[in-house]
């Protein structure tokens, strides 16, 4: 596995999860860095680790019978495949789509801070709650026929004020939406021409709303 720790400057996200977390957990963490398309792990291995994306972005995919790569979860300033704590073996191959530096932390402390720290549990379980809701919303958004429809449904419930900022390539996005690249541009194209969309190179925004 490519990777690369390194002994980094300490810089924690603001989270409740990382407020609530017992000091020896925080002190057992390490931080690392992987170049793109490195794996941080690979399905079928044992889960030592969970790991929180702080920066760039990393994608659990697992491949088709026809072997085209199906994005399960796209994590950025946020935490990777969860359901390892609970698992014999990752199910997906997790991968850098850009260069990553993430938080790793022991699944054993992991699963001890869980048990021994309700508050820590508890903020923790309100995190999973959150992913719940942005799973369905993902599910509710991949049930819609057009693609317009999954571009205005992603605006509408991943980007508070209708502004997203692409930090990753719009082929990326596309495979997020469930779309081809080509029927993405496309709908695009047609949303901006109608009015409905503000189009500026990475940044898309939805148009009167107000």
């Amino acid at each position: 596995m490519s990777h690369k720790e390194q002994q980094l400057p300490e810089h924690w996200p603001e989270r409740p999860e990382f407020l609530a977390m017992p000091p020896w957990l925080r002190a057992a963490a390490g931080w690392k860095r992987y170049p793109k398309e490195a794996l941080l792990f690979a399905i079928g291995e044992t889960p030592k680790a969970i790991y929180f994306i702080a920066e760039g972005e990393a994608r659990l995919r697992r491949h088709s019978p026809e072997g085209q790569e199906m994005v399960m979860q796209r994590a950025r300033q946020s935490f990777l495949a969860e359901a390892s704590l609970e698992s014999p073996a990752y199910h997906c191959d997790a991968v850098a789509s850009v260069a990553v530096r993430a938080l790793s932390f022991p699944v054993a402390e992991f699963r001890r801070a869980l048990a021994e720290c309700p508050n820590f549990r508890h903020c923790w379980t309100a995190h999973l709650c959150r992913e719940v809701r942005r799973a369905r919303a993902q599910c509710e958004r991949l049930g819609l026929r057009s693609a317009g429809a999954r571009i205005l449904h992603y605006l509408e419930t991943e980007c508070a004020d209708g502004q997203l900022r692409l930090c990753q390539t719009r082929k990326a996005w596309a495979a997020e939406l469930g779309l081809s690249h080509e029927a993405l541009y496309r709908a695009l194209a047609q949303l901006s021409r109608q009015g409905i969309l503000r189009v500026d190179g990475a940044v898309i925004e939805r148009l009167g709303r107000h």
